[in-house]
């Protein structure tokens, strides 16, 4: 119950970070332009700074061999999550004639979508709010091969046809996964001991700023959309439904039966119970593509997910 009222605090902390971002974009306090701005202060340094600030002091050669299973997990589930949710992600894309939407680029929202949930900004502001640096490593562990196959196929799914000529491996050529490598390098070859204070100081105190920024980012996005019409579509309670309960629900069930630790169920419920990212909101925005698809998801999955983690916590780690 600690961890449970921890992450249910946790959650409302992210949840208010958000509604001070969609006030700042109703109230126009901010430039339009602040959510291009936020999204690459996160990517392109606080994200960075935050992996590599936890991976040189917590990456060893005893810690990966002890927590390789926390790798072979996470493939298994991420091909489980991708095998069902390209075929489901088609019953969603069937557009009334005239509605001026693609059927097939907004089954690829959902299948991104239902793969996918905010396992980043706020799986990692809340990993590690609630278990600290060390489990913030083990879940930056767990979720690599999820940013592998957010960058390759994920990117490239979200990107309309002919919008895009490079090739996805491209995509994996970013400030996060570079981090990500380097890390782990510099990790096991113990350079943080030789690293000047100033430095560890500044990484440890953009981890700080993650969390916050991240999810006025995420209010400010979705304060740019009309209220109503966001809350109308209906397919996106759905979809939503699928990606906080079920989908991680199903993952839960499994493994148990294979007899994983909870601590692997737990880095797995934190991925994969997450809300809806905003990949389906700004990638599209980048492309001319379809955004009020992915901000409905991102609102309505951000809103319900106060309450659906915790209570998915309560359930499946701590009673089951």
């Amino acid at each position: 119950m600690e961890i449970f009222n921890s992450t249910l605090n946790q959650m409302l902390v992210l949840f208010t970070f958000i509604a001070v971002g969609f006030i700042l974009r109703k109230s126009k306090l901010l430039p339009e332009d602040s959510a291009s701005v936020l999204s690459k202060l996160e990517s392109y340094f606080i994200v960075p700074a935050l992996i590599l600030e936890n991976f040189t002091k917590n990456c060893r050669v005893e810690t990966l061999s002890a927590n390789a299973n926390i790798l072979i997990y996470s493939l298994g589930l991420l091909a489980f999550a991708l095998v069902i949710a390209i075929p489901l992600s088609k019953l969603f894309a069937k557009e009334k004639p005239g509605s001026g939407l693609d059927p097939a680029y907004q089954a690829c929202i959902y299948a991104y979508a239902l793969s996918f949930g905010n396992f980043g900004f706020m799986g990692n502001a809340l990993v590690l709010g609630v278990f600290g640096e060390a489990g913030l490593f083990k879940y930056l562990l767990f979720t690599m091969p999820l940013n592998t196959a957010v960058y390759t196929w994920g990117v490239y799914s979200l990107i309309p046809r002919g919008k895009s000529t490079k090739s996805p491996l491209w995509n994996l050529l970013n400030p996060i996964m570079v981090s990500l490598v380097l890390g782990i390098v510099l990790g096991l070859l113990n350079v943080r001991d030789y690293m000047p204070k100033f430095i560890t100081t500044t990484l440890s105190n953009a981890q700080s700023c993650m969390g916050p920024i991240a999810m006025i980012l995420t209010g400010f996005v979705i304060g740019g959309y009309n209220f109503k019409e966001l809350l109308c579509k209906k397919r996106v309670y759905t979809a939503t439904f699928l990606r906080l309960i079920v989908i991680p629900s199903v993952m839960m069930l499994i493994l148990d039966a294979l007899g994983a630790s909870k601590e692997v169920m737990t880095l797995a419920l934190f991925a994969y119970a997450a809300p809806l990212g905003l990949n389906t909101v700004v990638i599209p925005a980048a492309y001319d593509g379809d955004t009020k698809t992915g901000a409905s998801m991102a609102m309505i999955s951000h809103t319900l997910a106060v309450i659906t983690l915790p209570i998915m916590y309560l359930v499946f780690i701590t009673i089951l």
